[in-house]
């Protein structure tokens, strides 16, 4: 992986802090604060997918989207 990729993923992965903190500071929602942050280290993953060869890196970021998506779906849940 280049070092220009390295420094784009911890960005995003940067940018998912930054972003969902803000987002559970103004919008007081801490779903909202979440699906932000997990689009941003969604991101980052796919970076790395697309810079690294080989089967080891898509497994990976199969995972992040799988988790991604359970997490995205149990927040559109109403809470009891």
């Amino acid at each position: 992986m280049t070092l220009l990729v390295q420094y784009a993923v911890l960005c995003c992965v940067a940018a998912g802090l930054v972003t969902g903190a803000v987002a559970l500071v103004i919008a007081r929602d801490g779903r909202a604060a979440l699906r932000i942050a997990l689009d941003f280290w969604l991101a980052a993953g796919l970076l790395r997918l697309g810079a690294a060869a080989g089967g080891e890196p898509l497994l990976a970021t199969a995972a992040i989207m799988a988790v991604r998506q359970l997490v995205a779906w149990s927040l559109r849940r109403p809470a009891r």
